[in-house]
């Protein structure tokens, strides 16, 4: 049975409806649809770069305060945070029998500086023991030249003379023999003063008491810390930044804090040292940031947000730094010029706070770069430039 040429023409007509809408379909929306972007054109821009990283507060000058030989805690004197005085007693090691030797060789420096005292005395009874005897033979060999006495006589007085000689030889080295005995015992009674001394542990600076790791009764051996202090006014921050984009990083930079217990404050500081190693597991580089004022109550090992400001630049050709691409294995942008696309190696420089970044080299003023897109492009894409890309 046919249908009527009306019915016939009918399904014609949907049939052609049908397939034009689905190429239009296709061509506005599918696989085939322009790829739509939008642009924006180079200009000419202040840029105010930045650097940004995370930092730990540490302390510049920090002190471990332990003994120099094996012992037994005695005291400790102070607790974690307080605040101690240079020269202030910390704590003190148990001194065992070192108080008992240290008297002992009291006792023998000053016997043996009695020791140097009769050595004098017998060097000057000697010395006038010589002269007697001198003064003796030479008068007793004047007497014998002219016969008044016999010859032994002279020879007897010369003896005499050679013997006080002897004495004061022996008693001159009895006496330096004394000094020496003495000095010996003089540096051992230091020592052991110095040793004793060394049992009392002090502050080598002002600062605060930040850890006790022994207590009274504990042993502990030579350069083990019993206590930790960090000067509270040695206060700095350990900065890390990504080693690539660490260009322009230098000493003096000032730098803006943001504390982890204050999101909210903003404390000055400035870059005080650059570290000549870098990490080079994390790829970072590693410099000091000191405060300009030290704040209080900040804690040791605290986070913290970083940002350094570097130097402007002026009237420089720039971009958004969403527009360049890699491509080739170089960086670029897509130019639109006369309906048509065209990727432009570019050399980027500074980037600013904003997002822009400078175009040192591949584009000049007024060219339309393309920033954001649906896909990737090709040189034969079609594109549709809109305002913004919205999520379909």
């Amino acid at each position: 049975m046919k249908l009527p040429f009306s019915r016939r023409a009918g399904f014609i007509l949907a049939g052609v409806a049908l397939v034009a809408a689905f190429v239009w379909v296709v061509v506005r929306s599918g696989p085939l649809a322009p790829v739509r972007v939008t642009v924006t054109h180079v200009a000419r821009a202040d840029l105010a770069p930045m650097l940004f990283g995370i930092g730990v507060v540490e302390a510049r000058r920090s002190y471990l305060v332990g003994p120099t030989t094996a012992g037994r805690v005695r005291q400790v004197a102070v607790d974690v945070g307080d605040a101690v005085r240079a020269g202030q007693l910390l704590a003190e090691m148990d001194p065992v029998d070192l108080d008992q030797r240290l008297a002992s060789t009291v006792a023998a420096a000053a016997r043996a500086k009695n020791a140097v005292d009769t050595a004098a005395a017998q060097l000057a009874d000697s010395i006038a023991r010589r002269e007697v005897a001198a003064a003796n033979a030479r008068r007793y060999d004047d007497l014998g030249q002219k016969g008044f006495v016999s010859s032994s006589v002279t020879e007897g007085k010369s003896q005499e003379l050679k013997s006080a000689e002897a004495q004061f030889s022996g008693a001159e080295a009895a006496l330096a023999g004394a000094r020496q005995d003495l000095a010996r015992l003089n540096a051992e009674r230091d020592g052991a003063q110095q040793q004793r001394a060394n049992l009392r542990l002090l502050a080598p600076a002002d600062g605060v008491v930040t850890a006790r790791d022994a207590e009274p009764g504990s042993t502990v051996v030579a350069g083990q810390a019993v206590l930790r202090l960090v000067a509270a006014d040695s206060l700095w921050i350990k900065l890390r930044l990504d080693q690539n984009r660490s260009a322009g990083l230098q000493v003096g930079l000032p730098a803006e804090i943001v504390l982890r217990s204050r999101p909210n404050q903003v404390l000055a500081g400035k870059v005080a040292r650059i570290e000549m190693l870098s990490d080079s597991v994390t790829e970072e580089r590693i410099a000091q940031v000191s405060f300009d004022v030290s704040p209080k109550d900040v804690s040791v090992g605290e986070m913290s947000e970083i940002t350094l400001r570097l130097p402007g630049v002026k009237q420089a050709l720039a971009l958004p730094n969403a527009a360049l691409r890699l491509r080739g294995g170089k960086t670029g942008v897509w130019v639109h010029a006369a309906d048509t696309l065209s990727f432009v190696a570019v050399r980027a420089g500074t980037s600013g706070a904003d997002g822009a970044v400078q175009i040192l080299d591949g584009l000049k003023e007024g060219d339309a770069v393309i920033v954001h897109s649906e896909r990737d492009l090709v040189e034969d894409s079609r594109i549709k430039v809109v305002s913004a890309i919205a999520e379909k």
